[in-house]
């Protein structure tokens, strides 16, 4: 493991109860600092490897390393570097807004007026201070993902792991959690998220890591991620429409659409010179052409199958083990 690694995964195996095999030796490191976007379908691996990450959930082989410290022999200090937004909202009904955030820095041993004035600053910067003595309940459902946010982040710790964050949210608070996240990683936090927005990890990561099935399928700078899996493709709509393709536009990949009026290839070196030129030979004329950029929506869709995710939850999936 080299010095900058903040989470270190190596030959991760999970079973539960020994049927249903959650993560088939995975591998994976994600640089201190960086923006990492995890991805999968439901049911894929990724809250089970976040419970992991967190000490929620055991696991059978491998390692697991948070900034160096074993995530079960040092679980006390890997606790400590990690913030947890979940998905669900999980505070208790008992507490006012204020005593939450309170309560929480308590448990990692932190004085409780540095917990209350630590708790006013992030009250103060999620617009909550105004509502601090309120019960939780009262707040609405952006409000209330926001206090998850702001819990997460009472210890100061330096990893911060978002499950789903803007779940459930509407457009303007989303843009403005992600700018706030974006402020975050840009003053060195380390960031760890999981979501079902593609267009949320394409905007905000720098490295994304794909989860199928309980395995890594892919994992890359997102850039290159995206070149490699899915290229760009070039489209050619023509003036006239073309009955057949030519036996050089098969050899060149190109398909052939819309009553044969538009011509689809994906652009590598060589390629797009030689359709042109047969295109040109044809005797064909060019009403229009656009490059069209790949996106990590048609990387993961390549690389999973799903455009949305339909396989269900993991929990779902375990119960149904369990009831066999």
């Amino acid at each position: 493991m080299t010095d900058n690694n903040a989470i270190s995964i190596h030959n991760l195996v999970k079973y539960y109860r020994n049927r249903f095999l959650a993560l088939k030796n995975i591998s994976f490191e994600v640089n201190e600092g960086e923006f990492f976007g995890f991805l999968g379908p439901n049911g894929a691996g990724k809250t089970t490897t976040i419970n992991i990450l967190t000490g929620l959930a055991n696991f059978n082989e491998g390692t697991v390393r948070v900034f160096g410290h074993d995530v079960m022999k040092d679980y006390r200090e890997t606790r400590k570097l990690i913030g947890l937004v979940p998905q669900e909202f999980n505070f208790d009904p008992y507490l006012s807004i204020e005593q939450i955030l309170i309560y929480e820095g308590g448990y990692f041993g932190i004085p409780r007026k540095t917990c209350r004035d630590r708790a006013r600053a992030l009250l103060n910067e999620f617009g909550l201070y105004e509502k601090r003595n309120q019960d939780y309940r009262r707040l609405s459902g952006g409000m209330k993902r926001r206090l998850l946010i702001a819990r997460a982040l009472i210890h100061e710790p330096k990893i911060l792991i978002l499950d789903e964050p803007t779940a459930g949210v509407d457009l303007e608070l989303r843009h403005r959690l992600w700018q706030f996240f974006r402020d975050l990683n840009a003053r060195g936090r380390t960031i760890f998220l999981t979501t079902h927005y593609i267009e949320e990890a394409e905007r905000l990561c720098s490295t994304i890591g794909v989860i199928h099935r309980g395995q890594i399928v892919a994992f890359n700078e997102k850039n290159r991620l995206i070149r490699e899996i899915s290229g760009h493709w070039v489209v050619v709509e023509l003036r006239q429409p073309l009955k057949a393709l030519s036996e050089e536009l098969t050899r060149f990949g190109v398909t052939l659409g819309r009553e044969g009026k538009v011509l689809r290839f994906q652009e590598q070196a060589g390629v797009t010179p030689g359709v042109m030129k047969e295109i040109h030979r044809l005797g064909l004329e060019i009403a229009r052409l656009d490059v069209r950029k790949a996106t990590l929506e048609d990387t993961f869709i390549k690389l999973t199958g799903f455009k949305d995710s339909f396989e269900g939850d993991l929990d779902s999936m375990r119960m149904a083990a369990d009831e066999e």
